[in-house]
């Protein structure tokens, strides 16, 4: 592991923690792996959707559902390899101006599913400056508490199209797995979205 991501100040369990606190009926996606796992660890929830699988796909997932939903805040929660895997889709978000989309990306430098091999982030991509790149208006590297204070308040609640990468420790935690069941999991968030009365 590089020793950069042995030593950032933020973990990520913690991160997840503020970011989901008092949540009300914000929709949450959990990237497929450990961000799954971390909002599960800070609490099931009928409104986070856990994704088991789907590598690369998490962003995209998250425009379908901010574009059914204009009026709920939409926060994805997910890691840098998945980020890196679909890049394009943050240049879809940004072309479609979601103002309620906020895409929070884990950052701690690995492919924690895979062996911990480093991702291109240790080296030379800087993930806020290809949100940037790709049309983000608000985009930020976060890396101290004082500057998470800032992005969870802005990730929760806009304003507009929101992306923060937050550099996060590179650390073997405990498995908090969400229910395996992907049927399962898409009946309870619709029915929690929509009402029994429509699913």
């Amino acid at each position: 592991m590089t020793a950069s991501a042995t030593t950032y100040l933020l973990r990520r369990r913690q991160v997840v923690e503020q970011l989901l606190d008092d949540r009300g009926d914000m929709l949450v996606i959990g990237g497929l792996g450990s961000t799954a796992w971390d909002i599960t660890a800070a609490g099931d929830h009928d409104l986070s959707f856990p994704l088991w699988g789907a590598m690369g796909g998490t962003v995209a997932i998250g425009i379908g559902l901010a574009t059914a939903q204009p009026n709920r805040r939409v926060l994805i929660i997910t890691g840098d390899g998945d980020m890196l895997m679909g890049l394009g889709s943050l240049a879809t978000a940004a072309r479609q101006n979601l103002e309620n989309l906020s895409v929070c990306v884990f950052d701690n430098e690995h492919y924690g599913e895979t062996g911990m091999q480093a991702t291109h982030t240790a080296t030379t991509a800087d993930l806020s400056v290809i949100a940037t790149g790709c049309g983000f208006q608000n985009s930020c590297e976060v890396r101290s508490q004082n500057q998470l204070t800032d992005a969870v308040a802005r990730l929760r609640r806009g304003p507009g199209l929101q992306f923060a990468c937050i550099k996060v420790r590179a650390e073997k935690l405990d498995f908090v797995l969400p229910p395996k069941d992907g049927v399962f999991l898409k009946s309870r968030f619709r029915r929690a979205l929509l009402g029994t009365d429509v699913v």
